[in-house]
């Protein structure tokens, strides 16, 4: 539940984007907002005083408090010939975004930017302080990775306010759809359908999936999982797609997995993951009940990262682009950065504005060939 503070700060906030507090016009007393919001003065001023520290308002003794002119900061930029671009990503020295965040940090810093490096722990709140930050700041262009992008975000108000104020910007990994961004992604249901296929096509008709899904990437690779299903004519058990969220993430999957390993031994035969993260959870999860990899049961990873090649089972995975995708983020933030500065216009539509990068299967030692395997095991019988 929100705070009373919360809530008048984030009033405030939505009627400077929206225009209905316009640059240095006075915004509604302090009497006015405490009877709007039935709060104390010391909350309307908390509110008042912390956005001002902030940069969106500014107060002058015996007038009032007046919405501050933004563009001033980004004229004062300009001035000083400082070139700034913000990276927010979901995580930053966890799994594969260091890569990510060095592919397009490297290609920035050939050009002079500097660059400002945020994360939001996929967290909508910390997403929306983040943007608040940025706001009040200028920079030339931004690059993010969208939190929980399978959802519509309450923080669209944000990225409405960047266009209006001519702030380009850019999203990597998933997009928020409702705002059709120019966006950078590995095509994750064509990752999933591979990632499935494979499995099939070495014997398993078993196959459990496990997909956190409030993210865009893991429902397009679950899709692409049961699109794969239905062109082989196979059946899913549906107590065998685990699906859960960011919250969930350290709890669920191991949960289920245990369940499903409880039932009849032979019930899964293989298991495909939404990242090879997820696969090392889970590879210990099947280690904790006496059971080998890939003889006993097959395991299939996403994103291609270094855990597929640290366990003693090395692990075949869908690749990610990881620092290639991070360099042409790079470019194409300041390809709108300079089509920007000249006046030619970009257009948005949802065809011209998807980049995206070809999933493609590295083969190790994680799955095995149930048919051979069952054919070795009657010659030697």
């Amino acid at each position: 539940m929100k705070t009373k503070y919360s809530m008048v700060r984030e009033y405030i906030e939505q009627k400077i984007m929206d225009g209905t507090y316009k640059p240095n016009k006075k915004i509604d007393s302090e009497s006015e907002l405490m009877k709007h919001f039935g709060v104390s003065r010391h909350t309307v001023r908390l509110a008042i005083g912390d956005l001002a520290t902030e940069g969106w308002l500014y107060r002058e003794q015996g007038s009032g408090t007046f919405c501050a002119d933004r563009s001033t900061i980004k004229e004062e930029a300009i001035r000083n010939d400082v070139k700034k671009i913000a990276i927010i990503t979901t995580y930053i020295s966890d799994y594969i975004f260091p890569s990510i965040i060095r592919g397009a940090e490297a290609r920035l810093s050939e050009e002079g930017y500097q660059v400002s490096i945020f994360s939001t722990n996929n967290s909508y709140e910390k997403e929306k302080e983040i943007l608040e930050k940025i706001l009040v700041q200028h920079f030339d262009g931004i690059i993010v990775e969208p939190t929980k992008s399978a959802y519509a975000s309450p923080n669209i108000i944000y990225y409405l306010e960047l266009e209006r104020l001519g702030i380009p910007y850019i999203m990597i990994n998933a997009y928020y759809d409702t705002l059709e961004p120019i966006h950078l992604t590995v095509d994750d249901e064509k990752g999933g359908f591979l990632q499935a296929e494979y499995l099939i096509q070495h014997g398993h008709n078993h196959i459990a999936g496990f997909y956190k899904t409030d993210d865009m990437q893991g429902a397009k690779r679950l899709k692409g999982f049961l699109q794969a299903h239905r062109h082989y004519n196979k059946q899913v058990n549906p107590t065998h797609i685990i699906t859960y969220d960011t919250e969930e993430k350290d709890t669920k999957p191991l949960n289920e997995l245990v369940r499903i390993l409880k039932e009849t031994p032979s019930s899964v035969t293989a298991i495909a993951c939404y990242n090879d993260e997820l696969a090392m959870e889970l590879l210990n999860v099947i280690r904790n009940e006496k059971l080998n990899i890939p003889e006993d049961i097959s395991i299939i990873g996403f994103d291609n990262s270094f855990f597929a090649d640290i366990s003693e089972v090395k692990l075949t995975s869908v690749q990610h682009p990881k620092s290639k995708m991070g360099k042409e983020a790079a470019n194409k933030i300041m390809e709108l950065i300079q089509s920007k500065k000249t006046g030619k216009q970009v257009k948005k539509d949802s065809e011209n504005n998807a980049f995206k990068f070809e999933p493609i299967l590295e083969i190790r030692d994680s799955v095995q060939n149930i048919e051979k395997h069952l054919s070795n095991k009657q010659v030697d019988a």
